[in-house]
């Protein structure tokens, strides 16, 4: 029998990017590996505000009609972290994926984080990001806005020139992608890449397109098929041109939901899963034909932060045999 993961001690990786050797630096931001996680910001949930838009109206049914316990349930599916966005950085996740909507019946513009719950105001999340940039000048943070819900034009305007007011001249402009190294980054004083999933950011500079960093979807509760699905699209990912990101994590359906109703996400079907998950990591490379950003739940759980930064040491390892 599988037993779970005890939590691993988090390490610091605060400064692991600036720490890299010239012999990665220079070399293009697509072919390193980078760790990420999923529903970044789903550490904090707010089970007193109403479910989400994102939501299926069966769920919103029947969490008015039995209020605060379904909501208790709902926390328990909804948290894929239990890190702050400064614990993740400091443990040297890179990529965040972040999905955003407005409060229906809200006035104004303002923008929250989702995930079946709304969490934080973005605004909140992103000067944590920023003052994390502010004192570690050589570390780069991927924001990938992929999911809006109940958004209109007026919201994508204050997002979007929220990103740019919190952010200055740390947002890396759209360019070849194949021309993204560190040390390129670095002499532009840039930290940034936002990747922005909506016409409404046609045209800014600053907003690089979603088709610039896919992030194929297993949709699976079972690991086996998860990582065939994962050596699949790898296999695919060289002809984007682009960056990749492998989410290596598993779905809940609505009967695993049912089935697990009351242990959650976590103890359910992550912890019991991670260390096969872990183990595939560990078999990977990066590289042109490999793996780039690779994307967990509950990223403390195992050493994954500090598994996926030591693929990079395989690109040196190639160097000198070559």
């Amino acid at each position: 029998m599988k037993t779970s993961p005890a939590r691993c001690e988090r390490r610091s990786n605060a400064d692991w990017m600036g720490s890299l050797c010239p012999a990665l630096t220079s070399m293009p931001l697509k072919h390193l590996a980078v760790p990420g996680s999923h529903d970044s910001f789903s550490f904090w949930v707010d089970e007193k505000a109403p479910v989400g838009p994102d939501q299926k109206a069966v769920v919103k049914h029947l969490a008015a009609v039995f209020r605060f316990m379904a909501k208790k349930v709902m926390k328990k599916w909804s948290m894929t972290q239990n890190l702050t966005f400064k614990e993740q950085l400091e443990g040297g996740i890179r990529y965040f994926d972040l999905r955003v909507s407005s409060k229906p019946g809200e006035p104004g513009h303002e923008v929250y984080f989702i995930h079946g719950l709304f969490g934080h105001k973005v605004r909140d999340g992103l000067n944590d990001i920023n003052n994390f940039l502010n004192a570690h000048r050589k570390e780069v943070v991927f924001l990938d806005f992929n999911h809006h819900y109940a958004m209109d034009e007026g919201h994508h305007r204050y997002l979007i020139s929220m990103l740019k007011e919190v952010f200055g001249q740390k947002l890396c402009n759209i360019c070849v992608v194949e021309e993204i190294t560190l040390d390129y980054l670095w002499a532009q004083k840039n930290q940034v890449l936002v990747f922005y999933h909506h016409p409404s950011a046609e045209g800014c500079a600053q907003m690089w397109p979603g088709n610039k960093i896919p992030a194929p979807w297993a949709n699976t509760t079972d690991v086996s098929k998860l990582i065939q699905f994962l050596e699949t699209t790898q296999g695919e990912r060289a002809k984007y041109g682009s960056f990749h990101v492998t989410q290596a994590i598993l779905t809940p359906h609505v009967k695993t939901i049912v089935t697990g109703l009351i242990r959650g996400l976590r103890n359910y079907l992550v912890e019991r899963n991670l260390p096969t998950i872990l183990t595939w990591v560990e078999s990977q490379k990066p590289g042109k034909d490999g793996v780039n950003i690779i994307t967990s739940d509950f990223v403390e759980l195992v050493d994954f932060a500090n598994t996926v930064i030591n693929l990079n040491n395989l690109l040196l390892t190639d160097r000198k045999v070559r």
